[in-house]
């Protein structure tokens, strides 16, 4: 019940303070965002921290002018590969077979199988895969910092290829995905704090076939 009691306190906040959030909780949402499960377990993204004030006021504008751009704690840009590339493949399967300490027939066969296949992909597509897979390192990002009473927005509302030029992520293969400020809540000026949550009923969400 706690983590649903949580979940229900939050919601995506649409003014912060300012306030910054202490660097062990900061930790512990990424921690939950690095454990996500991702297809193939190749983790095709990487998030970047943006504490640096200046680089936030440079993407508030080419963020729909989101305050919590700027008045947010810290800014987590989920940027995904680009495409997927046998080094890219070949580093996560290497790093299992080294962590785990043995090479696995199976496993190995798998490896080939998406060599074979991932690589030859449109680029588009590769990126459209592995951006669903950042948005699940993302979900979890949401749920940690609303289990560590932190807020967090989601945002989709901001040009990527912007962002993109202002990290430099292009040149890393990478492209901007979604964006979370994490931070407090400016309650006396949020719109949204005091109003209800409001989702589905479960009826209507969920249908059970046994």
């Amino acid at each position: 019940m706690e983590l649903l009691d949580k979940l229900n306190w939050r919601y995506a906040a649409k003014a912060m303070n300012g306030e910054k959030v202490a660097e062990d909780k900061i930790e512990r949402i990424l921690e939950a965002a690095r454990l996500s499960p991702t297809s193939s377990g190749l983790q095709p993204f990487e998030i970047f921290v943006i504490k640096n004030q200046d680089i936030k006021e440079k993407i508030r504008p080419v963020a729909w002018n989101q305050s919590v751009i700027t008045d947010c704690s810290h800014l987590l840009v989920f940027a995904a590969w680009d495409t997927y590339t046998e080094d890219r493949i070949n580093y996560m399967f290497d790093l299992t077979n080294e962590i785990r300490g043995f090479k696995n027939e199976g496993w190995e066969n798998y490896r080939q199988m998406l060599l074979g296949m991932y690589p030859q992909r449109d680029a588009d597509e590769n990126f459209n895969h592995a951006a669903k897979q950042a948005y699940i390192a993302f979900t979890n990002a949401i749920t940690a910092a609303a289990y560590e009473g932190v807020d967090a927005t989601p945002l989709e509302g901001f040009e990527p290829d912007a962002v993109d030029k202002i990290l430099g992520l292009r040149e890393k293969g990478l492209r901007s995905a979604v964006l979370l400020p994490i931070g407090y809540r400016k309650e006396e000026e949020d719109w949204l704090v005091n109003l209800v949550k409001v989702r589905k009923p479960m009826k209507d969400l969920v249908t059970v076939i046994e």
